[in-house]
């Protein structure tokens, strides 16, 4: 009898250690496009989400709970780096040189993994830096080239995210990645995992020709601008998202048009206000945009930078440090998203 049991209980726990983890076994959440419009599991879906680029530097009781109120409040996606570095922190999943750096992959796998389980999106971003964000990084194409293949490889059983390859790649200091680099690291990525979404954030609005460059050169699958941070802009998103539209019209290419870093507060002179943000987001969503953001950062002009917001989550959570105006556009941001929004 004891020699039967010991068997069995052999047998059992050889079954145990074959079955494939729940992510290889079942995906939650699948992020695809249709024409202009992105979809969740087949249903399109307008992206609603909020920066929270250094999630990889956030205790675990931290980023659950912003999760879970990010959740509450009806967003669906959140944008975080994968090699954060401002403010000395470690928030990174790879390293200066694009090699996996554990501790941080293994947090953002389970970030990620958070995300599939609740039916929301993960933008994945990777930047060259400019000294604001932490020291430069990836700054040579095979650095780069094994950031993304780290990325890939680490994540791919999970459909719900998005590889951003370089942020803000057109300014022409230490960020810039060139549009041959970038046809390089998309065809990388589509090598290793076809069906991945990328896309490449361009600062500024793009020109017609360079919206050409990103979509029939590069091969991005979305076009990702960051609007003039100013207090005009807020009126020029709506038509600005038609233009862009009817520009991949006629290239002979749609694809989404997605808002994912806008302005923010403390970044320069001009304070937006709650009614700002709403606006920017009412504009996108009227002109036919794909996705939009509330985005967040530091005070620039603060020697500490302090309150930091989503770029140093060590402080304590991302909604403890917004401002008045801050929460007063969440609950506006909100109010939109019940009344206009399908969320699952």
């Amino acid at each position: 009898m004891h020699r039967r049991f010991v068997a069995w209980l052999l047998i059992f726990l050889l079954g145990i250690s074959i079955v494939p983890s729940r992510a290889s076994a079942e995906t939650h959440t699948v992020l695809g496009i249709e024409g202009s419009r992105f979809t969740i599991n087949g249903e399109p879906t307008f992206l609603l989400g909020i920066s929270y680029y250094g999630g990889l530097g956030a205790p675990r009781e931290t980023w659950t709970e912003d999760l879970r109120e990010i959740k509450r409040l009806g967003l669906n996606w959140i944008r975080i780096w994968a090699n954060w570095a401002a403010f000395d922190q470690k928030a990174y999943a790879v390293d200066p040189e694009g090699n996996p750096w554990e501790p941080g992959m293994l947090k953002l796998r389970e970030i990620v993994g958070w995300c599939d389980a609740h039916g929301m999106i993960v933008d994945i971003t990777l930047s060259r830096g400019n000294g604001v964000t932490g020291p430069r990084r990836l700054q040579s194409l095979d650095a780069h080239l094994r950031a993304v293949r780290s990325l890939v490889e680490h994540l791919k059983d999970y459909r719900n995210w998005y590889l951003d390859l370089s942020n803000e790649r057109n300014i022409r200091d230490s960020r810039f990645t060139s549009i041959d680099d970038l046809g390089v690291l998309r065809r990388e990525v589509r090598s290793l995992d076809s069906s991945r979404l990328v896309t490449a954030s361009h600062a500024g609005d793009i020109p017609p020709d360079m919206l050409r460059e990103y979509v029939m050169r590069v091969g991005l699958d979305f076009i990702a601008p960051h609007r003039p941070r100013n207090a005009q802009s807020v009126q020029q998103t709506e038509a600005k998202t038609r233009e862009y539209l009817d520009t991949l019209q006629k290239i002979g290419k749609i694809v989404p048009v997605h808002y994912q870093e806008p302005f923010r507060r403390d970044f320069g002179s001009w304070q937006p206000s709650a009614r700002d943000f709403v606006a920017d987001l009412e504009g996108a969503f009227r002109g036919g945009a794909a996705g939009w953001c509330f985005h967040n950062g530091d005070r620039r002009a603060a020697p500490d930078g302090r309150p930091r917001r989503s770029f140093d989550l060590r402080d304590g959570r991302l909604f403890a440090q917004l401002d008045s105006e801050e929460k007063n556009a969440v609950e506006l941001i909100t109010e939109f998203c019940k009344k206009n929004l399908l969320q699952k």
